[in-house]
């Protein structure tokens, strides 16, 4: 509960901001801008403010924000209270009157200011129909029970520079409510962004092969463990993540393998927490700079960023626009919104290098501040190159599949000349190829494998007897015979050759 408390520390000040004060250069891009339900069939969920005890199939709300076409009437452009309506479902209060909204959640708060945020226009088209075009996604896991519309500028902003993001709300196992940021907290969450990695599949808009995950606070220790069980993610951004300040929740999970941390991961943190908050607050001091996950991790490129101007509440827009201000720590609005800017650049310039793969803004990462013309006094940065992993049969199965399991003689043989080490077994080869035949759909790729295999293992006739075998089912009887007799020749004593030679030659 520690690191939980931490952001919760007393406050008293509001905020006085605007969406049109933060400046985000919107991109080329015009914003479309859908939220809807799917139902998780695996899971059971109650519905609190439904007073009784029925339980449902889990609801995941999804919100979801694209470039769009927004050439034609009646679209209708949003505005903060829209999205704040996102909020009231996910909270199961959708009933609530808008008079009260203020009041009713706490991260909010009745106050002049904040009322006028709520018809403040945003740059997102309600149901805009998708661009026909192919675009990165972006799914992105909230911080602790917060709702997926909580960095709305931060999506709109990415959508108008050609990404999808993709969110829902952070929410417990059973109810809407967590544990207090433990594991099965944790794990829940990431089983919700794996959803949305589901999700992703249903539009064709969407470029499946080119995916990051963002999380804030919670929600970064939630994307930490979900890029450990998928190799499906390209690139990590944390928001002030929690696996900063929290390792020990990320640890004890079965998924844990810092070994299969290996891609582009970014990390923004808060500034440093001044001696008065640490010692009122009871926070201990190795908070400021201590990062063990940044530092144990081998085989990523990863960089670690501090922004001098920001508490971690301003790590979202709600945050700047509505949160309290404590005035023991927090800077002014104007330098708030202005590295809440630099924020939004920063992760706009990681995601184009990491899933665009676009030169000058990779070179943006790997510049220091400085170089990039931004004071050091609002942003100081630390970085590290990954250690060259070691070239084993998993690695190049990595790469047979990312092309489909075709071309591997070509891609085995370029392999071998720069990794001359690399071993691939006969009878791994022999159950991958196996697998995948009869697997639906993947015949093809099962074959190549054994093609690939006779390739390496010419005096196999275990693996000809193999291939066969998956030509016969793939209906290709001729290849099959021949397959079969090279199997025989080797082995006069195969039994099974002989039989099905008889069966297949009648």
């Amino acid at each position: 509960m520690l690191v939980f408390i931490i952001f919760l520390q007393v406050c008293s000040l509001y905020a006085q901001t605007s969406l049109k004060e933060i400046d985000l250069n919107i991109g080329e891009y015009a914003v479309g801008f859908r939220h809807y339900t799917v139902v998780d069939s695996t899971r059971i969920y109650k519905i609190e403010n439904d007073f009784n005890n029925r339980l449902v199939h889990r609801p995941i709300p999804v919100s979801i924000w694209y470039p769009a076409m927004i050439g034609y009437k009646n679209l209708e452009q949003l505005t903060v209270l829209d999205y704040l309506q996102v909020l009231k479902e996910e909270e199961e209060s959708k009933n609530l009157p808008n008079e009260l909204l203020l009041d009713w959640f706490p991260e909010l708060g009745e106050t002049p200011q904040n009322r006028a945020h709520l018809t403040e226009k945003v740059n997102a088209f309600s149901n805009a129909r998708f661009l026909k075009e192919k675009f990165p996604v972006v799914v992105y896991a909230p911080s602790y029970q917060a709702s997926s519309i909580e960095n709305f500028a931060l999506f709109e902003y990415l959508a108008s520079n050609g990404f999808v993001v993709i969110s829902s709300p952070s929410r417990g196992t059973d109810t809407k409510w967590l544990e207090g940021g433990t594991t099965k907290d944790m794990e829940t969450q990431s089983r919700d962004v794996e959803l949305l990695l589901s999700e992703i599949h249903k539009y064709e808009q969407i470029d499946s092969s080119r995916i990051a995950l963002t999380g804030f606070s919670f929600g970064g220790l939630a994307t930490a463990i979900t890029v450990m069980k998928n190799k499906s993610i390209r690139a990590l951004v944390s928001l002030d993540g929690t696996e900063r300040y929290n390792y020990a929740v990320l640890e004890k999970s079965p998924y844990f393998d810092l070994d299969r941390f290996d891609i582009p991961y970014i990390h923004f943190a808060q500034k440093d927490i001044p001696k008065e908050v640490l010692v009122s607050d009871k926070i201990p001091a190795k908070l400021n700079y201590t990062f063990q996950l940044y530092d144990s991790l081998r085989y990523s490129n990863a960089y670690s960023y501090k922004l001098h101007d920001l508490t971690h509440s301003h790590f979202s827009t709600i945050g700047v626009l509505f949160a309290f201000r404590d005035k023991r720590q927090d800077k002014n609005d104007a330098k708030i919104m202005a590295s809440y800017k630099l924020l939004c650049e920063h992760t706009l310039q990681f995601l184009s290098g990491t899933l665009k793969n676009e030169e000058s803004a990779m070179e943006f990462i790997e510049n220091s501040p400085n170089k990039n013309n931004i004071p050091e006094t609002l942003v100081s940065k630390k970085m590290k190159k990954s250690i060259v992993k070691g070239f084993d049969s998993n690695v190049f199965i990595d790469l047979a599949l990312n092309q489909g399991f075709q071309g591997l003689i070509p891609l085995y043989e370029e392999t071998i000349i720069e990794h001359p080490t690399l071993r691939l077994e006969e009878g791994m080869l022999n159950n991958l190829g196996l697998r995948l035949a009869f697997n639906a759909g993947k015949m093809e790729q099962g074959i190549n494998v054994f093609l690939l295999a006779v390739h390496i293992y010419p005096e196999s006739a275990n693996l000809y007897d193999s291939l066969a075998l998956a030509y016969f089912y793939n209906k290709d009887i001729k290849n099959a015979i021949a397959n079969y007799k090279k199997s025989l020749e080797l082995n006069p004593e195969n039994q099974n050759a002989i039989d099905r030679l008889k069966e297949l030659e009648k």
